[in-house]
């Protein structure tokens, strides 16, 4: 080969290496993480992992062609977060996706590096994950689904709803920080309504059945459940203690309401899924987790099982139903 041949084959490769290291970069699948607070077959989470694809698929993304997905469920048992979040880090992916404040944490004790999206967790900065909710300033970023004085509400539409209530047992889950804040937030709020609160604590299920029996031994009973992984896991449980007891109950999020629960006010919790779903878009194409800030709700609603209100005994006020955004008959 002749000298000005070999320079004019090199300079072309030259040229054309940098444009094809582009294009592999281009077409390379991404690799995103999801760790579930909840077990696979919850349709609930079904519904919201549903919510993240077709969000994801609308902003270009879709599974086998330029991303793939590693699930893994931990369905509230606390020893399996830390045993996920290490097998998600160890795909070196993208980007992981984490549902609630036991996941978050895992993964930041893992990992201080990989980007995290996170859903529904109460009180970020509070849990230490994040520095501020307008500027998180690590690794994680997210949707957070209300702040605690909105659990106070809890406890005012349970006086509309069942104004003869005077004793209130508040379930919560007191290993994490949003646990104690809203049990907090509530009893904030309880003065004006001089109802007596006492907490329970949702560890398992035995430990919820047999102190829901406990505090119905006593009339004027009612129950508030708070957010969290344990309340979502036990929902069914939780309500079926409510109509065994005849407890009036107010719940976190509309889907205790459509599994027969009396009442809810809360967000959405898919909507953060499907916002969720423009975060990891905006990290794959190569913003910083640190930069954007965390969201709130845009919207709560307020549900209503009549059907319920009937068992139990109560009318429910016109004035509730009025401002219901969904009534279930």
């Amino acid at each position: 080969m002749q000298r000005r041949e070999f320079i004019t084959l090199l300079c072309g490769v030259a040229v054309a290496w940098p444009r094809a290291a582009r294009a592999q970069k281009a077409d390379r699948v991404r690799r995103v993480g999801v760790i579930e607070n909840r077990a696979a077959d919850d349709p609930e989470g079904q519904v919201r992992l549903a919510v993240f694809l077709q969000g994801l698929q609308e902003l270009g993304w879709t599974e086998s062609r330029n991303m793939r997905i590693d699930y893994r469920y931990a369905a509230a048992v606390p020893g399996l977060y830390r045993t996920y979040a290490a097998e998600l880090v160890a795909l070196a992916p993208d980007v992981i996706l984490a549902a609630g404040s036991q996941s978050v944490a895992a993964l930041l004790e893992t990992t201080r590096t990989v980007p995290i999206v996170f859903v529904n967790v109460i009180d970020p900065v509070g849990a230490g994950f994040v520095a501020s909710l307008a500027r998180p300033g690590g690794n994680a970023t997210g949707f957070t689904p209300f702040e605690y004085r909105t659990s106070g509400k809890l406890l005012e539409l349970l006086n509309e709803i069942a104004p003869r209530v005077t004793r209130a047992a508040v379930l919560r889950d007191p290993s994490i920080t949003a646990g104690i804040g809203q049990f907090a937030a509530i009893q904030g709020a309880s003065s004006p309504f001089g109802v007596e609160l006492s907490p329970i604590d949702v560890r398992d299920a035995a430990e919820i059945e047999s102190a829901v029996a406990a505090f119905a031994r006593e009339s004027n009973g009612g129950l508030i459940v708070t957010a969290s992984s344990a309340t979502a896991l036990r929902r069914k449980l939780i309500i079926m203690l409510a109509a065994r007891h005849r407890l009036p109950a107010v719940y976190p999020f509309r889907y205790f309401v459509t599994d027969g629960g009396l009442t809810s006010y809360g967000p959405d919790p898919s909507d953060q899924y499907r916002r969720a779903a423009g975060y990891v878009d905006r990290i794959l194409k190569g913003e910083k987790a640190a930069g954007l800030p965390i969201q709130a709700p845009t919207k709560y609603e307020l549900v209503i099982n009549l059907k319920t209100a009937k068992t139990l005994g109560l009318t429910v006020p016109p004035s509730l139903l009025a401002g219901a955004d969904e009534v279930i008959e």
